[in-house]
């Protein structure tokens, strides 16, 4: 049994893995007494290159024997370098960035300076939203951890999610109307505004929120609300962003580049690195208001060249091609699962950023969640490791990402445990 005697747990009901991880290689974890495992959430959905990839490993080395850490007015030539190719990476008028160390972190910096250059303070996110859990990223956070810290910040608005598997607002046929969805939402959040709507932070694609995928259309429309309102619209692309979904960035299916945009674990592949990305203007309009956001970290040159070799590794093998293709594997694997399963009630996603949601004959939410944590277990037990998100009153969706970097044999390796844990438990 771990020994846990001296660990706050910080996981709110959540308990600790019961093995000691010993080392990591590729798409696999071992543990203290010898299992392996494959990781088939990137660690915390962040390690796109695998664990431990030779070019990661080698960059550490070489940078932290050289410039790990400077004052935070100090600049090094791998930050600048970053910065640039970010810019590159994304289209105009997203050209200015500040590197930080997380995504809690990053977000907190883009909502400061979309209040800032706005002037205003409420926040618009979705009502599955996870964003972080520092001050105002906690605030604009509705999937968890709001009770019993007392008042949030002023100001915050939830938008009801467009889940076509859920619907809560339908046409016709049945199917979600988002657009009626859309529109009621911003007319109660007009009547509850007190005139001081600064920005909407969402997700492409709401990870803790179930892999929701925004339909096509939705993000266009929610950037009119906003810009209509003087709002920012923010995109928080932790998990979407550097081609898991098998576009560079989710947001590029839609053709709605945001004001702003903000990065984290996938830049730095595993290690602490996030990125806020803005235009000029927006820049400039901070700037010349005294924006202020100093954190020890901020532009470290050690987690900047990680990142530039992740920009490396990401072009040179054209891994968001490889994610589409992966994803396709992985989809149809699962899919073929979902014909044989009756506890698949729902497969989606994009690239290698896939949700599977389990059902139960009653619905009911008790039965889902002993049924999601069966199935994580059985299948950890079988060698694969998952990661499953409960909700109140819906299903257990598992969060499938494995890294880019997998092979097709081992993709189907955990579609194959993943067959038989439900089939041992469902």
């Amino acid at each position: 049994m771990t020994d846990t005697a001296h660990l706050i747990r910080y996981q709110g009901r959540g308990g600790f893995n019961p093995s000691v991880i010993d080392r990591a290689a590729g798409t696999s974890v071992f543990t203290e007494d010898g299992r392996e495992l494959l990781d088939f959430t990137s660690g915390q959905m962040s390690a796109i290159l695998g664990h431990s990839h030779p070019e990661i490993v080698a960059t550490i080395g070489d940078q932290a024997g050289r410039l790990d850490h400077l004052y935070s007015g100090m600049l090094s030539r791998p930050v600048l370098e970053l910065c640039r190719r970010l810019a590159d990476s994304l289209p105009a008028p997203l050209e200015k960035t500040m590197l930080l160390s997380t995504g809690g972190e990053a977000n907190e910096a883009a909502l400061r300076m979309a209040k800032l250059v706005t002037g205003g303070h409420e926040v618009v996110s979705f009502a599955r939203s996870w964003h972080g859990m520092t001050q105002a990223a906690a605030g604009a956070t509705y999937s968890a951890g709001r009770g019993g810290y007392g008042p949030a910040a002023p100001g915050n608005f939830a938008l009801p999610v467009p889940d076509r598997f859920r619907p809560d607002i339908v046409d016709a046929d049945g199917e979600l109307d988002w657009r009626r969805q859309l529109e009621l939402a911003f007319n109660l959040i007009d009547a509850q505004s007190t005139g001081s709507l600064a920005a909407c932070l969402v997700e492409p694609i709401l990870s803790s929120g179930g892999i929701i995928d925004l339909p096509p259309g939705y993000l266009g429309a929610l950037r009119d609300k906003c810009h209509e309102r003087g709002m920012l619209l923010i995109l928080d692309e932790a998990q979407t962003g550097l081609c898991r979904t098998g576009d560079w960035y989710a947001f590029e299916r839609d053709g709605v580049v945001p004001d702003i945009i903000t990065l984290s674990k996938t830049l730095g592949a595993g290690l602490p690195l996030s990125a806020v990305v803005t235009s000029a203007e927006i820049e400039q309009q901070a700037h010349d208001l005294g924006f202020l956001f100093l954190t020890t970290h901020v532009n470290d040159p050690l987690p900047a060249a990680v990142g530039n070799t992740v920009l490396d590794v990401l072009t040179r093998d054209r891994l968001d091609v490889r994610a589409a293709e992966l994803g396709v594997r992985l989809r149809d694997g699962l899919g073929e699962l979902a014909t044989r399963h009756p506890a698949i009630g729902d497969v989606r996603g994009r690239g290698l950023l896939v949700g599977l949601e389990l059902v139960t004959p009653g619905g009911g939410t008790a039965d889902s969640d002993r049924l999601g944590a069966a199935v994580t277990q059985r299948a950890g037990e079988l060698g694969l490791h998952m990661n499953i998100v409960q909700l109140p009153g819906m299903g257990g969706t598992f969060r499938i990402a494995p890294a880019l970097t997998a092979t097709e044999a081992e993709i189907d390796r955990g579609v194959e445990i993943l067959d038989k844990a439900l089939g041992d438990v469902a």
